[in-house]
């Protein structure tokens, strides 16, 4: 299953998979409006033994089969911070 993922401008964190590329025609509008502008970060293959990051991917697969989209909301304040690793030049 072909997956397309958008990324939200207006709420950081928010994620929106459907599986036609720029097809919103089955989110509702409510959700849409509350989303804002759309960006476009990526697409993949959804395969039974795909790792995802942030979401199961079966959960993905039933939400984009039944509803025709997924939407993924990640805290950015619980997602682990890698710290910069530059030293600090004085």
């Amino acid at each position: 299953m072909n997956v397309f993922v958008y990324r939200s401008l207006k709420k950081n964190g928010y994620y929106l998979y459907t599986s036609e590329r720029d097809n919103f025609e089955v989110v509702p509008e409510a959700l849409l409006a509350g989303l804002g502008q759309l960006e476009f970060a990526l697409d993949f293959e959804l395969t039974s033994d795909r790792k995802l990051a942030s979401e199961n991917p079966e959960t993905v697969r039933q939400n984009l089969l039944n509803a025709g989209y997924h939407l993924q909301m990640t805290d950015p304040l619980l997602t682990p911070h890698i710290p910069d690793k530059t030293p600090i030049s004085k």
